[in-house]
This record gives C-alpha cells, structure tokens and sequence, in this order.
C-alpha cells in the first residue's frame, strides 16, 4: 500500500533504498567471498598434491601406481578428498576393486601439457558416481601418448557457495546496523526539511482567506524554496489586491454620497414645501445634474467593463498622430483658454507619427487625459482656482518590449503633480492621488485610458514631472497587437 503523506512516502523511498544497497552490498561481498573459498579451496589441495605426488611417481617406477593411488585415496578420503585418475584421452578415470574403470566428465588435460604441470578449476559432475560441483587440482604424469594413466586428480566439492552464504549472513545484519544509525536520522532531518516548509505553506494557505498576509522563509530544497517564494509574492499580491478593493469601496462610496447627499436634500425640500418658485426650480436643477453625474458614473464604470470583455471592440485605421493631437488642442483649447491655461501640441520634429489605431478610442484617451490635466492644473492643491497654468500635449517615437515599434503620446501639465509613489496607483479606478486631483471628475479616466491602451497592446504611464506637475500618458504599437493584462497596475514598462 502507497503511504498517504508526502513524509511516509520519502522514508518509504530512503527505506527501498536502503534495501537495495543492502541487496547489492550482499550480493557483491557473496561473488568475492566464494571466490576466496574456492581460492582457498583449491590452494588447500594443492598442498596435498604437493605432499603425495612423490609417492605417486614412485609407485610408477615401480608397477605400483594403482595400488599406491588406492591407498593414498583412503587415506585422503578422511579429509573429503578424492583421488582420481586422468586416462590418455585428459577424462577422469574411476578407480574400482583396482581397476580403472571408463573416463567420464571434461577433459581436464589438453595433449601438450608436460609432466609435472599443474591444472586447477571447478566442474559440474553428475556421472560415475559424483553428483555436484567440484574442484580439482590434476597433475600431469607422463606426457601424452605414454601408456597408462596420464595425471592423478584430486576433487572436493566445492562448498564455496555456502561458505560465502553464511559470512554474507554474518556481515548484513552489521551492514544494516550501519545503515539504521547513519540513515535513519538522515532520513528524517532530509524528509522533514521538505515536508516542514510544505506544512508551513499550507497552514499559511489557510490564513489567506482570512484576511492575513503572510511571509515564510525560504527554506528547503530549491523546489521547495521556489515555490515558497511563489507563495510569498502571491500573498502579497493578495493582500495588495484586498488593499487596492478597500480603496475602490471607499472611493466608490465617496462618489456615490456626493450626489446621493444633494438629490436626498432637495428632494427633502420639495417634499416638505421649503423649496418653492424659484428655489424648487433650482433644486430640480440640482436633482437633474446630480442623477446625470450619477449616470455619467456607471457609464464610465460599464465602459470599463466592456473593453475589459471585448464587447466594445477596437477598429484601427491609418492614423496621423500629429492630426489627432492637434485636433484635441482645437477640442479643449476654448476650455482651456477659459480656465487661464495654455494648451499647446509638441511633437518630434520630421519624426514619422503613422499609427494604425481605433480614432474614438484615441480621442477619448486624449480626451481624458487633457480633462485630468485641466483639473489638476485649475487647482493649487487646496481647491481654490489658479490664474495660469500650462498643458502639453505631444507624441513621438518609441519602442515597446520586444523591439516593437510605437508612438507615445503624453499630457504635461504643471499642476501639483503626484505624490510620492502615488504614480503607481494613478491608473486604478476611482484612486486620486490626493485632494489636488479630486476635483468633481469621476476617478474613471485614467482607467479608461490603461484599457484602451491595453486593447490596443499598449502600456500606459504616470510620473512626475520636473520641476513641477505630471506626465501621463500611453504607448501604441504602430500595428495593435494584444499584451498581457495585469489588473490594477500599468501594464509594462515605461517606454523612454
């Protein structure tokens, strides 16, 4: 059965591991072991052929070969041993009331071995008697082609094979002793260390939906740190997000009491009869602009969403930049000259300023941008009205990410300008970067402006302008192409 957690299922796979190296280990100290005994094996019988060859060759001068070859193989038969003879053909010959018998087995001299020379090995006998694995050391005699026998033999069985067994048996239970005291505990410290920052993770997922950002050490294997990290930069991502939909509320909500407070104290009046002749016709007026702004508001937040679903799709065409700023000049310049601010077109001189782009969507980005900029620069940041101030609108060449060629248009106005690291948020909705730019606008514009630049596979931008005011504005691609979304933050990176 496969353990369920992540921590059973390692020490599960150190313990396999440990079982194999326990097998290979056994399995390489049992081929070297049985190699020694045999080794040793047969070195023990070449002591004895060492020690009995002189009676045999003896006994050969003498007519006596059998007769001394039977008494010597009594005598090592009490020791296991056997004593064979090796005919003329190199075969093993029985040896039986005297008598060789017929050859039986492999042929364990070739035809030029010479006399006194030594051959050693093993063998599988299951013929004349003999049933098993043997070794042998064989003697050679004579040379071949003599009569009579060529070699004596001497076989043991060969119990190498359980001999390196029981070592093997005595050696493993220390070799898994070794292994239960080192890798045991490394084990546990290497599981836990993967499965400690695992638990941390989720015991903090848990958190998050309560509300609680949380930052965990990066601890672990590199996976395992990677993944925190991801973590960390998610929660905090969260908690920014929570963050940025509190401001929206309170904004929104801050939107909405305005005219909500002036239509519910006219309409008091008119119902109660305080407000009569000409004072209920104001208040109608009142109602009547209040449910308009009211109305204007939902509109843009509905624009919003539109763009952002694709329902309030693009239509590029060939456009001259320069054509289209100067047409906004013309749009707001009697605006501008009635509020005491110059309103001027600047664009990069014999700079090519063709652009494929949808023209409402384009006008409205300016559009807003002028309108944010007319606000900010009507006003010194206290709400009283200033009696000069300047806008710039202008454009010239730029380059996205990627090597993309685009055109990048910017509103410079010399207003209070933004606070500090308040540029950032400058495009969320209904964000104001303080009550210099509260003003009566809707906090809608320059949202609309970041998600027709989007729609376009632009960026839009804001940033303080030296020495005094801001500079906000996009970056279209000459050719619209889609970018990556990237909710309530500008999306790329300000080109220029």
């Amino acid at each position: 059965m496969i353990p369920r957690s992540l921590g059973a299922r390692l020490l599960a796979a150190f313990a396999l591991l440990a079982l194999a190296i326990v097998v290979g280990v056994g399995s390489a100290l049992f081929v070297a072991l049985r190699g020694l005994h045999q080794d040793a094996t047969l070195g023990a019988l070449s002591d004895v052929a060492g020690s009995v060859l002189p009676q045999v060759r003896e006994s050969i001068g003498t007519g006596q070969l059998r007769g001394t070859v039977l008494e010597v193989r009594d005598q090592l038969a009490e020791r296991d041993i056997d004593l064979l003879l090796v005919g003329a053909d190199g075969r093993l010959k029985a040896i039986g009331g005297g008598v060789a018998t017929g050859s039986f087995g492999p042929v364990l001299l070739t035809r030029d071995a010479l006399p006194g020379e030594d051959v050693r090995g093993s063998l599988d006998l299951h013929e004349g008697g003999y049933d098993g694995r043997y070794v042998y050391v064989a003697t050679a005699l004579r040379r071949a082609g003599n009569a009579g026998p060529r070699a004596v033999a001497f076989l043991e069985a060969d119990r190498s094979g359980a001999l390196a067994l029981a070592d093997v048996g005595r050696t493993i239970p220390v070799v898994i002793i070794v292994i239960l005291l080192i890798a045991t505990p490394l084990a546990i410290v290497l599981a836990r260390s993967v499965t400690r920052p695992l638990r941390r993770i989720a015991a903090a997922t848990g958190e998050i939906p309560a509300g609680r950002a949380i930052s965990l050490p990066l601890e672990g294997p590199a996976e395992v740190r990677n993944l925190t990290g991801t973590f960390n930069a998610m929660s905090a991502d969260m908690e920014a997000t929570r963050q940025r939909e509190r401001d929206l509320l309170g904004n929104l909500r801050h939107d909405l009491r305005s005219p909500l407070t002036v239509i519910a104290g006219f309409a008091t009046a008119l119902r109660d009869g305080t407000a009569r002749g000409e004072r209920a016709k104001a208040a109608a007026r009142a109602i009547e602009e209040e449910a308009g702004r009211l109305e204007r508001l939902i509109a843009k937040v509905g624009a919003i969403e539109r763009i952002r679903s694709g329902e309030e799709a693009i239509r590029p065409e060939h456009l001259d930049a320069g054509e289209v700023l100067a047409s906004t000049a013309t749009r707001f310049g009697p605006r501008a000259a009635s509020a005491g601010v110059t309103l001027g077109v600047a664009t990069a001189p014999g700079a090519t300023l063709s652009i494929a782009a949808d023209r409402l969507a384009l006008e409205r980005m300016l559009g807003n941008l002028v309108e944010n900029a007319l606000e900010a620069t009507t006003s010194d940041g206290t709400g009283s009205d200033k009696a000069t101030g300047s806008i710039v609108v202008q454009a010239g060449p730029a380059t996205l990410p990627g090597g993309v060629e685009a055109i990048r248009f910017d509103v410079i106005d010399d207003g209070p300008g933004f606070a500090p690291d308040a540029a950032a948020r400058a495009f969320e909705r209904f964000w104001r970067a303080d009550p210099a730019r509260a003003g009566t606008g809707s906090g809608l514009g320059l949202a609309i402006v970041q998600e027709l630049a989007a729609a376009h596979g632009g960026v839009a931008h804001a940033e303080a302008h030296t020495p005094r005011g801001a500079r906000v504005g996009f970056t279209l691609p000459r050719v619209p192409g889609p970018v990556p979304r990237v909710d309530g933050l500008t999306r790329g990176s300000n080109p220029g």
